[in-house]
């Protein structure tokens, strides 16, 4: 089974996170959140979220995904300005501190989490890395971008 949750972004203004139950799995998803990106710092911007999930005593092969967002790509996702004139930033999220592999589906290189026993009726959480490359010409405003975060069992 899938079970689909959304992890929103933001570099100025991100909303919280979600909880749902499902019968065998639950998540929680805490968003990622960068604050105020400064296009003079030389230094990427770096922030975590977290996702947490519990699934009951018969469930095996536990895999999560992150989708790529609005951007439709891996490679570097896009925080979109809200507002007029559209602007982008790009960033990425990643499997523990960048630089390392990009939590995405699996597909191209991407990494997934998989776990084929995980502990029974325990929450577990996972740290979302994030980061924006430095050094983006952006004009003042809110930046998001919404992923899904996916629990397959």
């Amino acid at each position: 089974m899938k079970w689909p949750w959304r992890l929103l972004l933001g570099a100025a203004l991100v909303a919280g996170g979600a909880d749902t139950a499902e019968a065998v799995c639950r998540l929680q998803v805490t968003s990622v959140a960068f604050g105020t990106y400064n296009v003079f710092m030389t230094s990427a911007t770096a922030s975590t979220g977290t996702i947490s999930y519990r699934c009951g005593p018969l469930e095996r092969n536990i895999r999560i995904t992150v989708s790529a967002g609005s951007s439709g790509t891996f490679e570097l996702r896009t925080l979109r300005r809200t507002g007029q004139p559209a602007q982008t930033l790009g960033y990425n999220l990643y499997a523990s501190p960048p630089p390392s592999q990009v939590w995405g589906d699996g597909s191209g290189g991407t990494w997934s989490f998989f776990i084929a026993d995980p502990p029974n009726n325990q929450w577990i959480d996972l740290t979302v890395y994030a980061s924006i490359p430095a050094e983006q010409d952006a004009s003042v405003g809110s930046y998001t971008d919404t992923v899904v975060v996916t629990v397959e069992y």
